[in-house]
This record gives structure tokens, sequence and C-alpha cells, in this order.
């Protein structure tokens, strides 16, 4: 069976004043989570712990992203984490602090047969 692609969630995170990126990430996906109320698992009891989980975290510094931290904040599915250059610093010159926004995009994918679901 074809893996497809069934979620797609987008969220945005930031810490405001301790210029930690994964900080910034790990509410990112928690900000895409609470976006989502998805009932198919439970209404076609499909085991969600089948499902792959793929992040793109985007920041200005993404070497600087435990992308096993944020990984855990994924309660299902076979999660993996990618930080890539993306996001925004937001300098202020004034009192010398970096806030930092995360952007984040959750794709899940399931194993499904090719042919259409009929309802």
């Amino acid at each position: 069976m074809p893996i497809k692609r069934i979620i797609l969630e987008l969220g945005t995170g930031n810490d405001l004043y301790g210029e930690d990126y994964t900080k910034a990430a790990k509410r990112a996906v928690q900000d895409a989570l609470h976006h989502s109320s998805i009932t198919l698992f439970r209404s076609l009891d499909i085991d969600r712990e089948k499902m792959i989980v793929k992040v793109k975290v985007g920041v200005q510094k993404p070497e600087l992203v435990d992308c096993k931290a944020v990984a855990a904040e994924l309660p299902h599915g076979q999660v993996t984490v990618e930080a890539e250059p993306g996001g925004l610093n937001l300098e202020d010159h004034e009192n010398k602090t970096v806030s930092v926004i995360a952007t984040v995009g959750i794709s899940a994918y399931l194993d499904l047969p090719d042919e259409k679901f009929t309802l």
C-alpha cells in the first residue's frame, strides 16, 4: 500500500527572552497540535502508532534545535524532526535581547489502500 499524507498542520512558537530555539520549536509544535482534532484514527479503528510523522522546523539557527526534544512533543507515531533555516529573529538592540520565532509544518502519513474510501 502506498504511503499517503493524511494530515498537515502548521504552527508558530516563540521564545521572547531566552533565545532558545528548541523552546520556540516546541511551542510551535504545540500550537500546531492545538489546531487539530483528528477523529480519523478512532473512527476507522487505525492504530495511531502506525502513523509516520515528519516535522520541519524553521528557525534562524537550525543547528541550535534539539530535534529529539521537539520530537518528544508529538504524542503518537514514528516521529522525525528536521530543522532548517527559516523563522524569524527580532533583535532588541536597546535591551540586547533576541526574540526567536519558529515555524513548523507537521505532516502525518499512513499506508492506505489505493482504492478510494467510500462513505
